[in-house]
């Protein structure tokens, strides 16, 4: 079946009846518990149900959201939240922003393939429509950049041209089909195919919403070439007004940049080639720093006349590395050192270390009680901490192992 919004991509509003009504769930896209709800059937619809890479719509039948539209057979299937009477009579409404979004994107992509394969013999083989952007993907390992800028520039002009796209309903067995670009019907398709003709430029089989004239694109922007699968390219693109937003974003990110670096929209690069520079400087500064107060704080240790048999250290700031140079510098033959780095109320890295036996018996256990992950060999046990604020608590078990190595203690 062909539907109204099929026949008419710019219906934005239409008067219907209820099929049927049956109770159903819905898997939310992103994951997650299913929704309750039921499966509507309308006599047509102007909600485009999901395929040949376009999104389905989204809109209202009467006052209840329609959260999904999907295809089954010759039937467009609405999934809402509430029932609806079969027979009843009902006012279908479009969100239009979302559906000439998807007709931009589209067109777009029809246009984007028949002249990529005109000028290049890139064949499409595949297409995604994606939430900010979409992509192509072509049949050819690689793409040069000025292929991409001569692909630009041609179907540009083309929608300066002004150039018509109007669409035909073809018997399935009608000879011209077998003429017309196509990756092929779906198995379950059923009824009179729809071609959609950029005069002069592509005829394509295709179920999707289209514009009625290539000056509706607006304006095409390839943003460039990622590899794709097997040997193929996938072309990155925006249209319409997703262009214009794009520069918009591109506007605010430049204006923030320019009031926070102080210069203007030229020199952000080297600006911030600068500030890198001075950031990893600082880094390097920083380290060395650490190891000069791990060193400090360990020979402070070492020259109290009778050092404790428990060290215990926390250090908002340091890594690893500061964590070992203490254990190096105090030696761990006789002392239990526990040391710990990052924010107290969070997660932060650990290390035990003393005698191999000790470590060995008191390691995992430390690691349950800061509800996180370790290992140790030679009597290191360190790893990562998720929960800092219960340090208090390994002190105590530690203190208390001390106290049963040496009651005098």
């Amino acid at each position: 079946m062909v539907f109204r919004c099929q026949r008419d991509s710019w219906a934005r509003q239409f008067t219907t009846r209820v099929v049927s009504c049956r109770a159903a769930e819905l898997r939310p896209e992103g994951g997650g518990e299913p929704v309750r709800g039921f499966q509507v059937v309308l006599e047509d619809t102007i909600l485009f149900p999901e395929g040949g890479g376009q999104p389905d719509d989204r809109g209202l039948i009467g006052d209840v959201p329609v959260l999904r539209v999907t295809r089954r057979g010759s039937e467009a299937v609405h999934f809402v939240p509430a029932a609806l009477e079969p027979g009843a009579e009902v006012l279908l409404s479009l969100d239009w922003e979302r559906r000439f979004d998807h007709m931009q994107q589209h067109s777009g992509q029809h246009l984007i393939s028949a002249v990529a394969e005109q000028m290049f013999g890139f064949k499409t083989t595949s297409w995604e429509l994606g939430h900010q952007r979409s992509v192509i993907e072509l049949d050819t390992p690689l793409v040069t950049a000025e292929q991409v800028e001569a692909l630009e520039k041609s179907v540009n002009e083309k929608i300066r041209d002004r150039v018509p796209v109007t669409v035909r309903e073809l018997a399935a067995d009608d000879p011209e089909v077998e003429t017309v670009r196509s990756r092929g019907l779906p198995d379950d398709h059923v009824g009179p195919v729809r071609v959609v003709d950029i005069k002069g430029i592509d005829s394509n089989l295709c179920c999707g919403t289209h514009v009625s004239n290539l000056s509706d694109l607006q304006v095409i922007k390839l943003l460039g070439m990622e590899k794709g699968k097997k040997n193929k390219t996938n072309l990155v693109f925006l249209a319409g007004n997703r262009v214009l937003k794009s520069i918009e974003q591109s506007h605010s990110t430049e204006k923030a940049l320019t009031s926070l670096l102080k210069n203007g929209p030229g020199e952000h690069v080297e600006a911030v080639k600068r500030l890198q520079s001075s950031v990893k400087l600082l880094q390097k500064n920083n380290l060395n720093l650490l190891r000069d107060i791990a060193v400090l704080i360990a020979r402070d240790f070492k020259s109290k006349p009778a050092p404790k048999r428990l060290f215990v250290l926390h250090r908002k700031e340091g890594d690893s590395e500061f964590m070992n140079i203490i254990a190096n510098e105090i030696g761990t033959e006789e002392t239990l050192l526990f040391l710990t780095v990052g924010d107290e109320k969070e997660a932060g890295l650990f290390l035990l270390a003393g005698p191999v036996e000790a470590v060995e018996n008191l390691g995992p256990r430390v690691a349950e009680l800061l509800a996180g992950k370790g290992a140790g060999k030679r009597g290191r046990f360190q790893g990562k901490a998720a929960k800092m604020s219960r340090r208090g608590e390994v002190q105590a078990l530690l203190q208390e192992f001390i106290s049963h190595q040496n009651p005098e203690a």
